[in-house]
């Protein structure tokens, strides 16, 4: 029997479970698979994204689950992201639209701003000119109320975003009529996003944690990038625990009320990651696992590091 998993309350009383599946790199050929194995082995929440280019393959997955009578709708949570491109006013709600057709849903339960940054409008997800990407002025203040219209129309039933930094979470507070119930974003031991988490927890906003293994198939890495996984430090903490690095590394997310969604196409690495119930950090080993950070950012999005709204340039 597979374990409940908790759920985390957002500002507006709505929970979501702590626990999910993202599918950011997962080959449409492989997602519809690791999709169904997932919600088999328990899980109830999946991450997905218009830019990863399979929402499609994520909907076939939760049809064939509801058809089977595996899951009803309302027992899933469901978050897609509007893109870069999409960030002009006229283009949020056609976008969420085509978001929930890919994915064969009538709503979603959460919505989020991928980024802080506009990219060119349009269709071309990467609008380049001479090697560069083309960015838009729209302003993601404005993207936020078309957003919270979203949720009026009963399109989705949460909002949030991603990838935001504490002036830019400042700024939509000041004209949010719907306040972001999440924030999601990059967050291991080597990025442990502290202060930015205290920052949200004191305006009472989540954070969803990606990348929480580090994301060791990120398209852009370097054979001679720190590997979170290998960390000689992280190794000894999992023997004491008799479990995997990847599964401390999961167990810390989840132990610190972040909603965690690490990424797998594989059905042993699916279960091994949701075993993660049984068993907890002590706050030594909680401690010791914060002193890790170095500020080791896996995911900077340098293609947008130009861009006035680039969230990486202060501190948190």
């Amino acid at each position: 029997m597979a374990p409940k998993v908790p759920t985390v309350k957002f500002n507006n009383g709505k929970e979501i479970p702590i626990f999910g599946l993202g599918t950011w790199k997962s080959k449409p050929g492989e997602v519809t698979q690791a999709v169904k194995d997932a919600i088999d082995i328990g899980y109830r929440h999946i991450d997905c994204a218009m830019v990863y280019g399979n929402e499609p393959e994520v909907g076939e997955a939760i049809k064939a689950k509801i058809g089977e009578g595996v899951v009803k709708r309302e027992d899933l949570f469901v978050t897609s992201k509007l893109w870069n491109t999409y960030h002009r006013t006229d283009m949020v709600i056609p976008a969420l639209k085509k978001t929930l057709s890919n994915l064969g849903l009538a709503y979603l339960d959460l919505y989020l701003i991928h980024w802080p940054l506009a990219f060119k409008d349009g269709d071309d997800l990467f609008p380049e000119k001479d090697g560069k990407i083309q960015f838009s002025d729209a302003d993601y203040v404005d993207t936020w109320k078309e957003m919270e219209k979203a949720v009026k129309q009963g399109l989705t039933k949460s909002i949030g975003i991603s990838n935001f930094n504490s002036e830019q979470v400042k700024r939509i507070l000041e004209v949010a009529e719907i306040k972001p119930v999440t924030n999601q974003v990059e967050c291991h031991p080597y990025l442990n996003q502290k202060k930015l988490i205290e920052f949200c927890k004191s305006k009472d906003i989540t954070i969803t944690a990606y990348s929480p293994l580090g994301s060791p198939d990120r398209p852009w890495a370097k054979p001679d990038d720190p590997q979170l996984m290998d960390d000689a430090k992280l190794k000894k903490v999992a023997e004491k625990y008799g479990k995997t690095p990847a599964q401390i590394l999961l167990r810390y997310q989840v132990q610190r009320g972040n909603i965690t969604i690490p990424k797998s196409v594989t059905k042993s690495r699916i279960k091994e990651n949701f075993e993660i119930f049984d068993f907890e950090l002590s706050a030594e080993d909680m401690k010791y696992i914060d002193t890790f950070d170095c500020n080791g950012r896996f995911c900077a999005m340098d293609r947008g590091i130009n861009h006035k709204d680039y969230p990486f340039n202060i501190d948190f």
